[in-house]
């Protein structure tokens, strides 16, 4: 990580005990997953907020913190949300509708937003594909383990795709790694993604 601007800053770092779904073959409706992650979102609220009174500028939540992890392609799918590239200079705070139904992001958004603190979470991104692209799942999504980054104002300034996956089968491997970086008011965190993988 470089950074520059400033000689330092306060960043938290959270992890918690994720309350993790009942154990199924049959995919839950969309309503039980939202509440679901929302409980989670509840406990990281708390952290975002004492992080942000205690002066950090940055938290980074833990993977799977909204879900869990043991999933088939089909049972995470209610779970996981399209998320643009941030190039489409979004506030999901204040237009959560833009590209669909995407509460969760909302929420993170606000979350960042109302404790002017950067939030870094961890969540499922689905990617419609032409079924007749050979690479295309059957079900026509492609489906990412993604990192997202809200800054202060609520807007998304990262999105990072998961490319060494450790025993996840409900996502797939993006065609390519990225290498996703971006600036903040206290300088730029450069190669915070690529190491993700492990985090």
């Amino acid at each position: 990580m470089k950074v520059g601007t400033q000689d330092s800053f306060m960043a938290a770092v959270y992890e918690h005990a994720v309350i993790l779904p009942n154990r199924t073959k049959t995919p839950v409706s969309q309503e039980d997953a939202l509440n679901l992650m929302n409980k989670n979102i509840d406990i990281l609220e708390r952290a975002i907020k004492q992080a942000a009174e205690q002066g950090a500028r940055i938290i980074v939540t833990p993977e799977d913190a909204l879900y869990g992890w043991e999933f088939t392609r089909e049972t995470v799918f209610p779970y996981l949300e399209d998320i643009p590239d941030p190039q489409v200079n979004w506030i999901p705070c204040q237009d959560s509708h833009r590209f669909g139904h995407t509460p969760v992001q909302a929420r993170l958004s606000c979350l960042a937003k109302n404790n002017s603190i950067y939030v870094l979470a961890n969540l499922g991104d689905k990617k419609p594909c032409n079924s007749r692209h050979s690479a295309c799942p059957p079900n026509g999504y492609f489906q990412y383990n993604t990192n997202v980054v809200y800054n202060p104002e609520g807007k998304l300034v990262a999105r990072y795709h998961k490319y060494h996956l450790y025993s996840e089968p409900q996502f797939d491997v993006p065609e390519k790694p990225e290498l996703v970086t971006f600036n903040t008011t206290f300088g730029s965190l450069d190669e915070c993604f690529a190491p993700f993988d492990s985090y």
